[in-house]
């Protein structure tokens, strides 16, 4: 008879027990659910609830069941649906009637709420650390070629002259929204929710501060229909991590193209490539392109969980059982990506000469000539009509930018001087974007040095 089953008088069919099952998979919550029932039991024993002998000997009992799962040494059964009866069934099966009273004023539903609290916690804090060590891995990379010029893109055509440096600390600037927005989700997480019960609380003097304390939460839930209803902390977390792997498939992308022939800028260390079943030439950028893949699999993760939550009632219902499997998975997707793209990029080689070949057309300089009108005065829109019909005129006589002569630049640009002709070198380009934030060699080396100081100690 299951440990709910007193006022049952059948069993459980056994296609109703294999359906309602979340053993074979909540079960990695077993460390969690053991440091929530130590915590609730040293309060009952505090309150008198129950005896300090009582209490001591489940406290001991359940580290033991702890180490008999961490060494693989621990039965599961469907019958016992879930870890947190799997762990009371043990206890019982070890204690008897003494192991029975750890579920005095606690329901499975703040149980399980307390569990999934105390896991992605936890996993907050491991998904942070390595975005900081991806943060790093790029910033490494970044410090190592600083010098390195390569075409900026919009509309996936060649624009401006930009530091190749300052395109992979684009990415450091997104990954570390994806912690700040994860470190901030956490706040809404670590909330202690035990003592909620099933829906209304207990009857029993129960020290939820106590708990609180034990556990490490920084604070309660004020409301127990809310304290076992709430998921509102796992969507939140499941929208950073969808948010962290756009990040990821973007730069996927850009490393995909960045690969190809046509591009060649960079090269992927083989240990991070697969080849062709069929063309024995190939060299295929595939943890990239599964990084897509998996960003659309986390997307289904937090669209499930939102969907799961749309139409319930309060409080808690079954279908809350579910939320449990995008979570897991979510959180595994991000991890997996997160033990692939430091080394990798850590050990992506840099083509240079690709890089500045591409670079030195000098069409990409001609925003330089608009901006150099308007420094002598002509207001921008006229300045970028007259480099506009410039370029048409190039492309009409079938010139480069920088091959014409002066007196054929003045019949587009009549302000030009000899200087304009100075303004196609990629370098003295990049050189001049001293702004903040922008390209130039100074800006981003004084960011890749702000970076290396604040990731440091992270």
């Amino acid at each position: 008879m299951a440990l709910w089953g007193g006022r049952f008088a059948s069993e459980t069919r056994d296609e109703v027990a294999k359906y309602t099952e979340s053993i074979s998979f909540d079960r990695r919550l077993f460390k969690h659910d053991i440091d929530g029932s130590r915590a609730h039991v040293a309060m009952l024993a505090a309150q008198g609830i129950i005896p300090k002998a009582s209490a001591d000997a489940i406290r001991d009992e359940l580290l033991k069941i702890r180490e008999r799962i961490e060494k693989g040494d621990f039965e599961y059964t469907i019958s016992l649906e879930d870890i947190h009866m799997h762990i009371e069934s043990a206890l019982i099966g070890k204690l008897g009637n003494e192991g029975a009273r750890v579920h005095s004023g606690r329901s499975r539903n703040d149980q399980v709420a307390l569990d999934l609290r105390l896991y992605l916690r936890e996993e907050c804090d491991f998904i942070v650390s390595g975005i900081r060590d991806f943060q790093k891995a790029l910033v490494d990379k970044a410090a190592a070629e600083p010098d390195a010029i390569m075409p900026g893109f919009t509309h996936l055509q060649h624009a401006q002259v930009i530091l190749f440096a300052h395109h992979l600390l684009a990415y450091v600037e997104m990954l570390q929204r994806d912690a700040e927005r994860l470190a901030d989700c956490r706040k809404r997480i670590d909330i202690m929710p035990l003592g909620s019960g099933a829906l209304a609380g207990s009857t029993l003097p129960l020290d939820r501060e106590f708990v609180r304390r034990e556990l490490g939460f920084s604070r309660l839930t004020r409301n127990s229909l809310d304290g076992v209803a709430d998921r509102d902390f796992a969507i939140e977390f499941l929208a950073a991590l969808a948010i962290f792997a756009m990040h990821v498939s973007r730069l996927s992308e850009d490393m995909i193209l960045w690969c190809s022939q046509e591009f060649s800028f960079v090269e992927l260390d083989d240990a991070f490539c697969t080849g062709s079943s069929l063309m024995p030439q190939k060299k295929n950028p595939d943890v990239c392109e599964l990084s897509r893949g998996k960003t659309a699999r986390i997307y289904g993760d937090l669209t499930a969980l939102l969907t799961l939550c749309k139409g319930l009632p309060l409080a808690y219902n079954r279908d809350l059982q579910e939320d449990k499997v995008a979570i897991f998975d979510a959180v595994d997707t991000a991890k997996a990506i997160l033990s692939v793209y430091p080394a990798m990029i850590g050990t992506m080689t840099i083509r240079r000469d690709r890089m500045a070949a591409a670079a030195a057309d000098p069409a990409l300089m001609a925003t330089d000539l608009a901006e150099k009108l308007v420094e002598l005065g002509v207001p921008f829109r006229d300045a970028h009509r007259r480099v506009g019909s410039f370029v048409k005129f190039c492309r009409e006589k079938g010139k480069a930018l920088d091959e014409v002569t002066l007196d054929e630049m003045r019949q587009t640009i009549p302000e030009a001087t000899p200087e304009f002709l100075t303004l196609f070198d990629p370098v003295a380009s990049v050189r001049k974007r001293r702004l903040v934030g922008g390209t130039g060699f100074e800006p981003v080396a004084n960011e890749i040095e702000f970076w290396q100081k604040e990731l440091k100690n992270v």
